[in-house]
């Protein structure tokens, strides 16, 4: 495919059009989408320079977790499932933070 290189060559050429590369010695990187995270353990993270623009090359193995959305359970929503279920309060709270505080889908498994 390419012929053999030179590393100090290659490395010669790159600095002479203005190219730098660095390791960087991270521990753990971390990718936040929309609905999940990607967590990197001990990758090999490169910083590359070139006219004065940065880039960063990622490589590893890396876990998928699902993004913790954090659900605000006010004490009204929990008066609510228990008139209407009859239900205790810890019981009620936790099915509505199971439902993701959809009252209605959690008054329907209580009344079940």
């Amino acid at each position: 495919m390419y012929p053999k290189m030179d590393q100090r060559k290659m490395q010669k050429m790159m600095k002479q059009m203005g190219v730098s590369t660095k390791d960087i010695p991270a521990e753990k990187v971390i990718i936040f989408t929309k609905d999940k995270k990607m967590v990197f353990e001990n990758p090999q993270l490169t910083e590359t320079t070139m006219m004065g623009q940065k880039t960063y090359q990622l490589a590893g193995n890396y876990r998928e977790e699902l993004k913790e959305v954090e659900i605000a359970i006010n004490d009204d929503d929990i008066d609510l499932v228990v008139a209407q279920t009859g239900a205790d309060k810890e019981k009620a709270k936790n099915l509505l933070l199971k439902n993701k505080g959809d009252i209605a889908a959690t008054i329907m498994e209580l009344q079940k």
